[in-house]
């Protein structure tokens, strides 16, 4: 069976999206459209406004096959990692093509970006002469690129897009990517005229703005509940860094002195915002800081993160008749455990996502606090 696959984190799921999908569908009509997804916390550090399984069941409502969940150990972290992880996955279901939004729309001029990061033996020594004038990685990033290629890659979704290439052929992988034309502004925190990006439609939520004409009727469905945003996060990061007041070099991405800015402004921080407007500077950018501070509250340590240079575990988190068919097909040929019940394997890394989700449904009622924390180990893959 021929398939394709998409990276997305669907925080939440909105007409780019679907317009995204739809694309997919229109250029690969024969193709099983497997989706790798972040789970509940994402690679911009912050919580998804909608659980997993809320995702999921959109997803397969317009149109996706096959939902996998890339573990917290990789979404949670930076685009590297996040990358190394889904393209992973991706290589070991046997998908054949990567579709990624661009701004740029040249897929040429991407691979050329990422084969220099592979292949030029000096790359990686610009950039550290970058990191070391205090500027953030992925200025950094841009400015060795651009030193090498005279061309410049700023946009969010080309930066992405370059990373996956370069996973690809870190891998060695049998991916063909593809690109498609982002039509809207990634990081905008104002609604645009239908696509609007998730950035704007999460803060527009924030801000009680109704959101109905920027999102597909499923997701508007989920949206009529308790959502889930970092912010109201910040009692359990705070008490954590004061627990370990002394000790907050332990967890992952507390680097570089950024330990004793968090100690001396953490107790007057009334706000997770606040907090970080205090401890920013030019070097660390704010996905970073959320990074750090999702990593502060889920208790992941340098320590854990250093076990895991791979994926373990294939998670099945939905699929259709097309993605059970596909499954069948290919299961033999994949080199790590798939698995459709949480209790199915022991493994850390699934040990770790059981621990995040208890942390994630923290702000939630009693009732369905529960609720959610047993689905990490009693639900089965949602099936359309």
């Amino acid at each position: 069976m021929k398939s394709v696959g998409i990276i997305c984190e669907y925080n939440p799921f909105h007409n780019g999206h679907l317009y995204h999908l739809n694309k997919v569908k229109e250029l690969f009509k024969d193709h099983t459209i497997i989706l790798v997804m972040s789970g509940n916390f994402t690679e911009r550090g912050e919580t998804s406004i909608l659980d997993k399984w809320d995702k999921t069941d959109i997803a397969l409502t317009y149109g996706v096959d096959l939902v996998v969940e890339l573990p917290f150990v990789f979404a949670s972290q930076s685009a590297d990692i996040f990358a190394h992880g889904a393209i992973q996955i991706l290589k070991e279901l046997n998908v054949e093509y990567l579709v990624f939004g661009s701004e740029t729309n040249d897929i040429k001029k991407l691979t050329e970006m990422a084969s220099i990061q592979v292949n030029n033996k000096t790359f990686d020594k610009i950039v550290t002469n970058y990191l070391d004038e205090g500027i953030n990685y992925p200025t950094a990033l841009s400015k060795a690129i651009f030193d090498l290629t005279h061309k410049k890659v700023s946009k969010p979704n080309d930066i992405l897009g370059v990373t996956y290439i370069k996973e690809i052929i870190k891998q060695n992988a049998n991916i063909k990517p593809i690109c498609i034309k982002r039509n809207d502004n990634y990081n905008c925190t104002e609604l645009s005229d239908f696509l609007s990006s998730a950035t704007s439609i999460r803060h527009a939520i924030q801000n009680n703005v109704d959101v109905k004409n920027e999102v597909p009727d499923r997701t508007y469905h989920f949206l009529d509940k308790k959502l889930y945003f970092i912010d109201d996060y910040f009692p359990i990061i705070k008490y954590n860094i004061l627990n370990n007041f002394n000790d907050l070099k332990k967890f992952q991405t507390v680097d570089e002195g950024i330990d004793a800015r968090i100690r001396k402004y953490i107790v007057n921080s009334h706000s997770l915002k606040e907090l970080i407007l205090k401890i920013k500077t030019k070097r660390y950018t704010y996905n970073k800081l959320n990074r750090m501070f999702t990593h502060i509250m889920c208790n992941f340590t340098k320590e854990e993160a250093n076990l895991f240079s791979d994926i373990t575990y294939i998670r099945i988190l939905g699929f259709n008749p097309t993605g059970r068919l596909y499954l069948n097909n290919i299961k033999k040929e994949v080199n790590i455990p798939i698995i459709t019940n949480f209790s199915s394997i022991k493994d850390k890394m699934l040990d770790i996502e059981f621990r995040t989700t208890c942390v994630y449904a923290s702000i939630l009622e009693e009732t369905e606090k529960t609720k959610l924390i047993e689905s990490e180990y009693k639900n089965s893959p949602i099936i359309k």
